[in-house]
């Protein structure tokens, strides 16, 4: 009670509380309610490619389109049927950005496989691909956050959890690095490329799963699991399409 001489305390008002507009993601309309399909490394494989693409659901790629199979310019075609069918986009790989650079005119590491798919996608008959195949390229995100799932085509940093990946195509930053080539030891291979790691794996946060390429480390034909210290887990599908292998993809449900 109040006491003798002093006013009631005026009653408690209910304000409003402030609205507080979360920015949408941008994939939002593009996948909202649609279940997804994760496809490795297609590495020119149109025929596999073709088989994994058949279906409704949202088609999420995981780099490296290109190099080592027979149909370079045929995937990158099917590819590009999906992103104009608003069924699908591919995460840049490091073989993909490669053929940007070398589509540039930059000076590079002109391997074998680069050099066959640069013959197919200059033939005349590929010239629709051709045409647009470097703003395809430069618009590829080097990865996705969807929810607790990574999407990237080397490996991950913690950092990809609060950042937005940076122009594919610009200046190899330490983080573009990591999500083109993964996680490198300073050493080369005797094949004469970098020696790879896999300590990123580690560093996922418990509740979230990285799905990746680039590392085929699969012995069956499935994609490889590997779980880190701190709870999380990797799922690296390249299986080996292109290269004598197959290609595999996993079926997710809907996260937006």
């Amino acid at each position: 009670m109040a006491r003798e001489g002093t006013s009631p305390p005026a009653p408690a008002r209910d304000y409003p509380l402030p609205q507080v507009t979360m920015p949408a993601h941008p994939l939002a309309d593009l996948l909202a309610g649609r279940p997804l399909r994760v496809v490795g490394d297609v590495h020119g494989d149109l025929h596999a490619f073709r088989h994994a693409a058949a279906t409704d659901r949202f088609v999420i790629q995981l780099g490296d389109l290109v190099d080592y199979g027979p149909d370079s310019a045929g995937a990158f075609r099917l590819m590009q049927r999906l992103i104009d069918e608003r069924r699908g986009l591919f995460i840049l790989g490091n073989h993909d950005r490669k053929l940007a650079r070398a589509l540039q005119g930059r000076k590079m590491r002109r391997d074998p496989p680069l050099m066959e798919t640069l013959t197919q996608f200059m033939a005349e008959e590929n010239s629709d691909v051709s045409q647009r195949a470097l703003a395809d390229l430069s618009r590829a995100p080097a990865w996705i956050v969807l929810g607790q799932s990574i999407f990237v085509h080397g490996g991950f940093h913690v950092r990809m959890l609060g950042e937005l990946p940076p122009p594919g195509l610009g200046t190899v930053t330490p983080l573009l690095s990591r999500a083109l080539f993964g996680e490198t030891t300073g050493r080369m291979q005797k094949d004469g490329y970098p020696e790879r790691r896999l300590n990123w794996v580690d560093h996922i946060p418990a509740g979230y799963t990285v799905y990746c390429g680039h590392d085929r480390r699969s012995t069956d034909g499935r994609p490889w699991v590997r779980h880190g210290r701190m709870g999380g887990r990797a799922i690296f599908t390249d299986t080996g399409a292109g290269k004598g292998g197959h290609l595999a993809w996993i079926d997710l449900p809907p996260i937006l």
